[in-house]
């Protein structure tokens, strides 16, 4: 089937991107067009393509997200390339066809700013399902968004710059280190709602690599294979790691069993939080002072290297000195011996010797002058 001229679709990572940027959920697009969040997810990882009435009401739900941000879209598409190898697709829909990005007119500014705006509000929404907290979901989003800044020329190349921030703020949001931190020690309040707070609970008892992935592929909406890549796992071990999180939040709370409710409850927990990230400048600018304070602690450091191995080199001899030989016996010295009691006749001779010494020859007394 050829494309219609009337109702084009962008690429899928841009249909996937849109509805990201709307604030949709996959549940709440298939809704509103009349078909499965499954299906929605296969549109948006390329796998099928919509038809017929189907796709002229996608087409037309695309154009209503893309019509009032159409300069962010414009910057958010230079960022991603298309990809080399063409995703998987049915057998009677032609492939996604490559399509020409502009690329000019933009500063590294420009294009930061695009992608923060575009991402920063959803991924602060996921790092609070992750970890629980208001500031440590903020924190990890502005964090992951100065390394960005830090590392932009490869990450405004990478085919997927969402997905790069989002692995860097999901690494530092379930850091075990946190827990040493003073800040971090007590728990924040728990959401208002009970239902909410159950499934916060329920949540944060998964362990961190099964909470991840749970997070990934029924919050976020990323196919099996994209998310092992993301955890760094298997696609067998992300579906293991998949089930036993289901099962386990299913046996908790037993109305969350069916994927689709999972997905719906993660979206509106997460939204139900007033939780905004900072402005990109903001962030920009912390990025670049934390940079400017490791360069200079690094010329500090090395400068007081220098200083160090200077110094021994002054201090240091200048001439071979031998180290002192170990000790050697001395032969033909008896052994030190303490004294022990006197026999009879060393007390004789003591007698005998204190007396002459008196009374004894003229040589042995000692004269007064």
């Amino acid at each position: 089937m050829t494309r219609s001229p009337a109702s084009p679709l962008p690429p899928p990572k841009e249909r996937r991107r849109l509805r990201e940027a709307a604030s949709l959920t996959q549940a709440q697009v298939a809704a509103r067009i009349g078909v499965t969040r499954e299906t929605v997810r296969a549109w948006e990882t390329g796998r099928t393509t919509p038809r017929g009435r189907k796709r002229e009401a996608y087409a037309k739900l695309l154009g209503e997200l893309s019509a009032p941000q159409q300069d962010l879209i414009d910057t958010a598409e230079t960022l991603t390339p298309v990809p080399t190898d063409p995703p998987e697709h049915t057998p009677d829909a032609p492939p996604p066809q490559p399509k020409a990005l502009p690329t000019a007119g933009l500063t590294p500014a420009q294009a930061f700013d695009a992608l923060y705006a575009f991402c920063a509000p959803a991924l602060v929404r996921q790092a609070y399902l992750l970890t629980g907290r208001r500031e440590l979901a903020r924190e990890s989003v502005e964090r992951a968004f100065q390394v960005a800044w830090q590392r932009w020329p490869e990450v405004a190349r990478d085919r997927d710059p969402a997905g790069w921030v989002r692995a860097t703020a999901y690494e530092y949001a379930l850091s075990p280190w946190h827990r040493f931190r003073p800040r971090y020690r007590h728990p924040e309040p728990p959401p208002a709602d009970p239902s909410d707070r159950a499934l916060m609970d329920v949540l944060l008892t998964l362990p961190p690599p099964y909470r991840r992935t749970l997070v990934l592929y029924d919050g976020v909406g990323l196919d099996l294979p994209d998310t092992a890549a993301e955890t760094e796992a298997s696609t067998p071990a992300a579906a293991n790691r998949l089930l036993h999180a289901r099962e386990a939040v299913a046996e908790r709370l037993p109305e969350l069993a069916d994927p689709a409710t999972l997905h719906r409850r993660l979206a509106e927990v997460a939204s139900a939080e007033r939780l905004r990230a900072a402005r990109p400048p903001t962030v920009r600018t912390g990025s670049e002072r934390r940079a400017s304070f490791w360069t200079r602690a690094a010329i500090a450091f090395t400068v007081a290297l220098i200083g160090t191995t200077a110094l021994t080199l002054r201090t240091a001899p200048t001439r071979y000195e031998p180290p002192v030989p170990p000790g050697a016996t001395v032969q033909g010295v008896p052994p030190k011996m303490a004294p022990g009691p006197l026999s009879e006749k060393e007390r004789e001779l003591r007698e005998k010797l204190r007396g002459e010494t008196v009374s004894g020859p003229q040589r042995l007394v000692p004269r007064a002058d």
